[in-house]
């Protein structure tokens, strides 16, 4: 089991007003899962996986990686946990448009302190690139490719440090079809060489695409189900 969540509520509180976006929520991830979180707009998909990649806290509830309580992390270690055991994939791509497609890639290696693993997964970015299908647009500015390699890119920088989870919101929301089933095809095969994959998404083709959905309504998990064949 890689992670675990025990009771998990989130509270938004501006002002005299609050807003209960998670409410109790209990599951558990085990590695080589290919996971879908789905609901409505404003269902608690976003709040749900931010907690789970510890950019945020919950404010109740217990939340266990690989066994060891977040609550009791320092924000060096969530950092480190953001860059060597989470991947992240996001709608808008979040590219530095400005630099190479390789420059992008690496991007994440500057917080890499241990040279040795730094230089190895720097010699190893050709082939991250080749296995994406984008290899002949390395030294190509990002600003000048298309939506589906952009993503192939943000795809690349996530799995640069090698992590044990890709965390990915809305990978296809700015995509048409085509390019979309693409997408879904690479992370699919991710998975099928050992990545648990976690994908947030309102998309009922791109949840059709994992084996295992967890559907949030009122920030609740009202059901999970997972595919046999």
């Amino acid at each position: 089991m890689i992670i675990k969540l025990k009771d998990v509520t989130k509270k938004f509180t501006t002002n005299d007003l609050s807003f209960q976006a998670l409410a109790g929520i209990t599951l558990s991830v085990n590695e080589g899962e290919f996971i879908a979180i789905t609901g409505t707009s404003g269902s608690g998909k976003t709040t749900l996986l931010n907690i789970i990649g510890c950019l945020d806290g919950q404010t109740s509830g217990e939340y266990l990686i690989m066994g060891e309580s977040v609550g009791k992390f320092d924000e060096a270690r969530k950092a480190s946990l953001r860059n060597e055991v989470f991947g992240f994939v996001l709608q808008d791509f979040a590219l530095v448009e400005h630099y190479t497609v390789r420059q992008n890639v690496t991007l994440p290696l500057m917080y890499v302190k241990d040279k040795k693993k730094k230089k190895g997964r720097e010699n190893g970015a050709k082939d991250l690139l080749a296995k994406l299908g984008i290899e002949h647009k390395e030294k190509e500015r990002t600003a000048l490719l298309s939506g589906g390699q952009k993503q192939r890119v943000a795809i690349g920088r996530a799995l640069i440090n090698e992590p044990k989870l890709i965390l990915a919101d809305e990978p296809t929301g700015a995509l048409d079809q085509k390019t979309s089933k693409d997408i879904m095809e690479v992370l699919k095969k991710l998975n099928e060489e050992g990545k648990t994959v976690i994908v947030v998404t309102h998309d009922p083709f791109v949840a059709n695409c994992c084996k295992r959905v967890i559907q949030l309504e009122d920030g609740k998990i009202v059901s999970d189900t997972t595919r046999t064949a």
